[in-house]
Order: C-alpha cells, then structure tokens, then sequence
C-alpha cells in the first residue's frame, strides 16, 4: 500500500426534500382539507476516526463524496424520507482543514472520533403544514433547503511518541529497524527514506517509534524533498537526533538539522531532545572522544554512542527515551483543571 499524507475533496450534503401540495379526497368526506407531508431531510456529511489505517491513499481515488437527497413529501401527510449520510473513514492523526489549508476544521487523534464537515439541507413545508383558521385550503409549499458543499484538505500526522531526526544516511532506518520489526528501506545512498515509518519499541516500556526522511540543508525552502514530512512528528513527546559520528563535521551536521527544524516552527525546536552518534563500530577510539567532545560542547549534555549494527548504547537509549516519555505523560501539577460538563442523569 503506497503512502500518502495528504489529500483534496469535495463534500456536499444532500438537499432537502420538497413539501406537498395535496389534499384529502376521500368519498363521502367533502372539503377534506390539506394533507400534504414535508420533505425528508438531506444526508450530512461525517468524518470518522477508524483503526486500521495508516495512509491516505484511497481519496486519491476518489475525491468527492456526496450525501443523498431527501425524499419529497406526499400526500395522506407522509413526510419523505431522510437521505443517507456519508462517512469518510481516515486514520488516527488526521486533521481536517478548510480549502485554505490553514483554518483547522478537526483534529482526529481517538479511534471513534466524529467530525461534521457538511449539514444536510431541511426538508420543505408541505400544505398541510400552512393550514390555519383563516387559510383553510392553502396551495403552496416550501422546497427543500440546499445542502452545504466545500473543498476540504486532509492532512495525515501520524501518531507516534518518539522521533528520528538527522540528515540523509545518519542511520535512523537501520536504528529503526534494529529497535523493532519495522523493515524499512536500508541502503547507502542519500534519501532511500521517502515516507515516514513506525516501528513499536519492545520492552520495559513500549512506545511507538518514527522514522522520517532526511532532512539536508535548505529544506524549507524545498532542498532535498523539503521538510514537509516534519508534521509527522510534531505530536512526538521527544526527538532523538542521529548524527553519523563518521560524517566529516558531526557539530554542523547536528546545528544543520537544528536550524531546520527551527524555520519550520510548529514547536518542534521545544520538544525535549536526545542526542546519539551513531555507527559506533566504524570509529575508533579517539574520533569517538574527539566527536563526543565536539558535541557536548554544543548541546550542553554528553551525546550517547550507538552502533544499531553491533548492538552498543542502543538499550541505553532507549530507556532515556522510555525516562523522557514517561515524564513528559505526567500532567502539569500548576495547570488548572478543566471542568468537565456534569453527567446526563435522569
């Protein structure tokens, strides 16, 4: 299944029924009077939040979606029926915007969760409804109402609670893969990672890992494959920055993915931060003290040393992302409380 993150469509509700004009024509019953129904109403249009889906490849497909009709009224004061709805099914992590593809619509982040994107059009007044003292026999109706249509964008931001950040070839699809049963891509050539990949970390404490592209200089302005796959980890609770300790200048490669991640914004300079060296078991002792050495001085904290290859600092990572993960899931104890609504009782 290919992968995609983002899709345009069109929804539109259905219209509302008209109403009737009827009357009462039965034998031996004269001035019957006016007995003619509403229309049913029009289907909306929803968006529900389902399990199982990972991408949005299927509104490539298929765009729009449309709500069927309410049916017209009829006489003997039957009302028509109301149309079906539609439901668009998207994964967790979607987020529903307007055609300007910046006010935010929805946010689906639970399995179950429903948006409305489009109300169906009120069914129409039948005659019978106008009936009155002074306008015993009237013969007009009301149509239907129209339905709402728009232009939507989806946007998938997948939910994960850590994420692998570095340049191309910094070993984050092999860290991937030797932390848990994802199998992404591996290869020696820059940017063999075109889509993001989740893999579940295994242990005392399971969490959910995401590997992304590589980010070079320039990104945001559109270098490399640009950095708009950076939205797939803006809902991480911390980044762990790769840096390929047998680069040339390990200190610009870390301050590279910085810099990018600054000018895209969103947060994700905040999000705490755990920096590692990897392919350890390709440095010798001395590059490894002259890197370390380089790095701590810039970020403030001693790196750790990983080889995803042999196995070395890998655990140990992974319980400083187990620590940060847990810590960060604990609620601010000086934040005030929301009250929630009280409970429907009868």
């Amino acid at each position: 299944m290919k992968f995609l993150d983002q899709a345009k469509v069109f929804v539109r509700s259905g219209d509302g029924g008209a109403g009737a004009v009827s009357f009462r024509r039965e034998k031996f019953i004269e001035f019957g009077g006016p007995d003619g129904g509403g229309g049913g109403r029009g289907g909306d249009v929803w968006a529900e939040c389902v399990d199982g889906l990972n991408t949005l490849i299927d509104f490539r497909y298929q765009q729009h979606f449309k709500a069927a009709k309410g049916g017209h009224g009829m006489g003997k004061d039957r009302t028509g029926a109301g149309g079906a709805d539609v439901v668009l099914r998207l994964p967790v992590g979607t987020q529903i915007l307007d055609e300007d593809g910046e006010t935010l619509i929805a946010d689906l982040t639970q399995v179950g969760q429903r948006a409305i994107l489009a109300r169906g059009g009120n069914g129409g007044f039948g005659n019978a409804h106008f009936k009155s003292s002074t306008n015993r026999a009237p013969r007009h109706a009301n149509p239907g109402a129209p339905g709402e249509e728009r232009w939507l964008w989806l946007r998938l931001k997948l939910i994960a609670d850590a994420g692998l950040v570095g340049l191309p070839n910094a070993g984050k699809s092999t860290f991937l893969s030797a932390v848990s049963a994802a199998k992404p891509k591996i290869a020696a050539y820059p940017f063999t990672t075109l889509h993001p990949n989740l893999g579940v970390v295994v242990g005392g404490h399971d969490f959910v890992l995401a590997d992304i592209p590589g980010l070079i200089e320039g990104a945001h302005h559109g270098a490399g494959i640009g950095d708009r796959f950076l939205g797939h980890v803006e809902r991480c609770r911390v980044l762990l920055y790769l840096v390929d300790g047998t680069g040339d200048d390990p200190v610009d490669a870390y301050q590279t993915v910085r810099e990018e991640l600054r000018a895209y914004g969103h947060g994700l300079d905040d999000k705490p931060a755990v920096v590692a060296l990897t392919k350890a078991d390709a440095m010798s002792p001395e590059e490894r003290t002259t890197a370390v050495d380089a790095l701590a001085a810039v970020v403030g904290t001693r790196p750790s040393i990983v080889s995803a290859v042999s196995g070395e600092g890998v655990a140990d990572v992974l319980a400083h992302l187990a620590r940060v993960i847990e810590a960060a899931k604990v609620p601010d104890p000086n934040q005030v409380p929301v009250d929630a609504p009280e409970a429907w009782r009868p």
